[in-house]
């Protein structure tokens, strides 16, 4: 080859795209969602939980795990039915959260303790099921995610998941974000997550079976504009995407934010309604 060629060959042959730094990005993350107040929000959401616990069938007596728990949802759902519960989160904040929620309803004996997705302190098949609302969606690593959770599952056990879809209201949300405020590259959109493919290919043989159904979350504000205050105020993820850009971006976001609630919201409500789809999933361990 002569040295023309050779040199146009390097130049046709791109770089091979460095991996993600997934530890600046967990370290981001956790920056984001002990920002504002999750609890706010989080706590509208308490029937997911309670409806995951039934479609994973729990049993008095069951050791459960609750991972990104969050302030608590699964958590306190399963310990309602008598359960044996880890509490789970990588930020202390939102564990505290669970804590007084659990205090206030006399609901004892869970071990509420820090913890990252991928990386889960507890051996082997030490827990009967393991559950995760809108939490492990939110990690980095989707393959590292689901071997970890099977990892902590003892054989036969399940693992429940509930997962916004990427064409619901909230995967509109960060699709809308995104376009403002665009994520760090080679990310996987926690979207996906809510696809049953990308699930199933994450969890692979080690799944004996995996059941989805999609359902629908009902988000109930006032207004768009009340919905977009208390969201803009208390969730991590939209607060930290204001506060990254200079106030007419601000306003872009918040006029395209505005108009996806219109869009989504139920027609004929004299507030605002929004139905939004996520993917129930329950897996059973190999």
């Amino acid at each position: 080859m002569s040295t023309s060629s050779a040199a146009a060959a390097a130049v046709a042959t791109p770089e091979p795209a460095a991996a993600p730094d997934f530890a600046a990005i967990k370290t981001r993350q956790k920056a984001t969602w002990a920002s504002g107040d999750y609890a706010v929000v989080g706590t509208t959401l308490q029937i997911v939980g309670e409806t995951l616990c039934e479609a994973v069938d729990l049993q008095a007596g069951a050791r459960v795990l609750d991972v990104a728990a969050g302030n608590g949802n699964a958590t306190l759902a399963a310990a309602r039915r008598w359960c044996e519960v880890t509490s789970t989160d990588y930020v202390p904040a939102l564990l505290e959260r669970g804590r007084e929620r659990a205090a206030a309803e006399r609901l004892h004996g869970i071990d509420f303790r820090e913890a990252d997705a991928e990386a889960l302190p507890f051996d082997d098949a030490s827990f009967d099921v393991v559950l995760s609302t809108f939490g492990c969606m939110f990690a980095p690593n989707p393959p590292r995610v689901a071997s970890e959770l099977l990892r902590v599952c003892r054989g036969g056990g399940r693992i429940g998941m509930a997962n916004w879809t990427p064409t619901g209201f909230i995967g509109q949300v960060f699709k809308t974000i995104g376009k403002h405020v665009p994520p760090p590259v080679g990310v996987t959109s926690p979207a996906l997550w809510g696809s049953r493919s990308h699930v199933v290919d994450w969890f692979g043989t080690a799944a004996a079976q995996v059941e989805t159904q999609s359902r629908e979350f009902t988000f109930r504000y006032r207004s768009p504009e009340h919905m977009l205050e208390v969201f803009r105020s208390y969730y991590g993820p939209i607060l930290k995407a204001f506060g990254a850009l200079d106030a007419p971006r601000q306003d872009a976001l918040a006029e395209d934010l505005v108009a996806l609630m219109k869009q989504f919201s139920r027609k004929g409500s004299q507030t605002l309604v929004i139905p939004s789809e996520y993917l129930e999933v329950v897996i059973t361990r190999a």
